[in-house]
């Protein structure tokens, strides 16, 4: 057979292809000056269509079309006529200018933009991000609020391009803030504001007057209102992990757009809305019918921690309005405040149920247990010993689940020689081994599940304070030892700028260290029993491979996950891992007598034992397999 050869002509000839294809694709790509004209082209011919496609449609008109028209002349008044109709009247007006009215109470300081008459700023006084900025939730033009209508003389206008005019008065101690967009001095839209002392809910209402022949009833009426979440914590992705469109809707139930990629829905019956962030949000309550049709977006702002630094989600939510007798009528509250159970409670809308506390059994332990105990434990104590007092108790009240779990292990650690002299007798009979284990085990109480049943009792309660701790408001810029913030991670060594390790993060937090190391010395002693005790059984896991491996997976899990975590969740495992340590070698050293174990499980043993469903499957099962393997040894004779 001839040897294939290497030819190194064949090589040389496709390289000189290569190259000649390269240069003709060189030569024959267009100039610059080529490109840009294409481009000229390109967009003139967009600039037809779109000139093509606006005749004989309604006149939609934008801020730019009347801007700096505030003195209008006898040409300005006829040219806004032309494109306002009855609203150009708004234009004639002193307060048709774009500027700002301030109104601070004793949580806001407000500021209502002219053109659109909403908000324009939402400052929230008594709180600073992590570097000491105040709170902002509303600012440079990352919210926008806007109705859409249709006039009777074939218009189409926005509230975000037209002047209100503005007036600040008192109602009693509230503060009302009216904006009106006028077409007469009778006739008006008006956004109405009232601020009570010390509250974090706006009464808003949308109402018009004398407006019913200026609407045009048979088109639609939409609420456009979207806003950018500004960054507030550490770690931007972080509290992107807790910031969420929510929203009630069917009477209670609540439900979320996507935590972390773009979703959008289309609802029925919303009663409130809420563009929720880690510790703060801001919500649209309807107080009188429920908004219907309402199509709600999220968008991700944040993929890139280095580069998105500013905004975390941008929510759209566009809800139909309804005319009543040609007038609109809308009563609502607008919240601005602390995502705090207690603060959102109070107003009795349901508000609290837009915080992430978990779902099912696991809400329900939060809200029945551990927000009051917290709440009463952090009234008269420091919030970082409130932690370690909580979970005292938390490990007292399941200290039971310890007690069977380790009488449990002592049960099989007992028969372990039993066992394995069964296993010696049957080594050629695997099956057989299994069925006098599982008989051994089933006379004497002991089961190798038993000890990992007791374990799974503890998961609603660890699942719930993973969901507690992460939301819990009263821990937001609450300090213990060397956290600076319970709320946020506790970072002990920055890594150098730009530096960071995919994960785990561009720092090091210690509490999730010192709970990785309790939580490797508790497995080792509880795990590493269990794994000495339970020998591997024929069709059954290695359960003791298993158990090995997660000696160190659940370490490791600890430091790399947590590490950009609350402190105050990490310390909470910390400590609760080292109570469980000392209430093991308690329970080990001073309550289970093994000789006492034994002499019940030697009278166990002599008591006949009945058999429930599952176990009596199982014995059948075996039998039966049994006999089908006698019987295939027989016929190879």
């Amino acid at each position: 057979m001839e040897e294939k050869k290497f030819d190194i002509k064949s090589i040389i000839g496709f390289a000189l292809i290569f190259g000649i294809l390269l240069y003709i694709m060189y030569q024959n790509s267009p100039t610059p000056e080529e490109i840009e004209a294409q481009k000229l082209a390109e967009q003139a011919q967009v600039e037809a269509e779109q000139k093509a496609n606006k005749q004989n449609e309604a006149v939609v008109t934008t801020a730019q079309d009347y801007a700096n028209t505030a003195v209008l002349d006898s040409v300005g008044r006829v040219a806004a006529q032309n494109k306002l109709g009855a609203f150009a009247y708004a234009l004639s007006l002193p307060s048709a200018t774009d500027s700002q009215t301030t109104v601070e109470t004793d949580v806001f300081e407000l500021k209502f933009n002219t053109y659109g008459g909403h908000l324009a700023q939402v400052k929230l006084r008594q709180f600073v991000d992590y570097d000491s900025v105040p709170i902002y939730l509303v600012k440079d033009k990352n919210s926008a609020f806007n109705i859409t209508f249709g006039t009777s003389d074939n218009r189409t206008l926005n509230t975000q391009d037209l002047p209100f005019q503005p007036s600040v008065s008192k109602n009693g101690e509230n503060t009302v803030v009216s904006m009106k967009l006028k077409v007469s001095e009778s006739a008006y839209l008006e956004y109405r504001y009232e601020l009570k002392p010390n509250d974090y809910l706006i009464d808003f209402s949308i109402k018009s007057q004398g407006l019913s022949n200026v609407f045009n009833t048979s088109q639609p009426i939409t609420l456009d209102w979207k806003q950018k979440n500004i960054r507030h914590a550490k770690s931007i992705s972080y509290e992107n992990r807790y910031t969420r469109l929510t929203y009630m809707h069917d009477d209670e139930k609540v439900d979320k757009l996507s935590q972390m990629g773009d979703d959008d829905e289309l609802v029925n019956d919303v009663k409130w809305l809420s563009y929720r962030q880690h510790f703060f949000s801001t919500i649209l309550v309807s107080d009188d019918s429920p908004f219907n049709n309402v199509a709600l977006t999220s968008q991700n702002l944040v993929e890139d921690e280095e580069i998105d630094t500013l905004f975390t989600k941008l929510y759209t939510s566009k809800m139909p309005l309804a005319y009543s007798g040609g007038e609109l009528s809308k009563n609502l509250d607008l919240y601005y405040g602390p995502t705090d159970n207690d603060t959102l409670k109070q107003y009795e809308k349901g508000l609290e149920e837009s915080i992430p506390f978990g779902w099912g059994i696991f809400g329900w332990i939060n809200k029945a247990i551990f927000i009051p105990l917290f709440g009463f434990l952090s009234g008269f104590l420091p919030y970082g010993i409130a932690i370690i007092v909580m979970t005292v108790l938390v490990k007292i009240v399941l200290s039971f689940v310890q007690y069977k779990q380790f009488l449990s292990q002592a049960k099989m650690k007992i028969l372990k020689p039993e066992l394995d002299a069964i296993r010696l007798k049957h080594k050629d009979n695997k099956l057989k081994a299994q069925q006098e284990t599982m008989a051994v085990q089933s006379k004497a109480g002991a089961s190798p599940l038993s000890g990992c049943l007791p374990g799974l009792l503890q998961i609603p309660v660890f699942y719930a304070l993973f969901m507690f701790f992460p939301t819990a408001f009263e821990l937001r810029q609450k300090s213990f030892l060397w956290a600076d913030d319970l709320s946020s991670f506790d970072s002990i060594y920055e890594f150098p700028a730009g530096f960071s390790i995919p994960f785990y993060g561009d720092h090091v937090s210690l509490f999730p260290i010192l709970a990785a190391v309790a939580i490797f010395f508790y497995m080792k002693m509880t795990t590493g029993q269990q794994m000495a005790t339970q020998p591997t059984q024929e069709g059954m896991p290695d359960m003791g491979k298993m158990m090995k491996y997660m000696i160190y997976f659940s370490p490791l899990l600890m430091l790399v996950f947590f590490n950009n975590y609350a402190s105050g969740l990490s310390l909470y495992y910390f400590i609760s891992n080292l109570i469980s340590i000392g209430i093991m070698l308690v329970i080990k050293n001073y309550i289970i007598d093994e000789e006492k174990v034994l002499a019940k499980i030697e009278v166990s043993k002599t008591k006949p034992k009945k058999q429930n469903k599952f176990q009596k499957k199982m014995a059948d099962i075996m039998a039966q397999a049994e006999e089908q393997k006698k019987t295939q040894q027989r016929n190879k004779k």
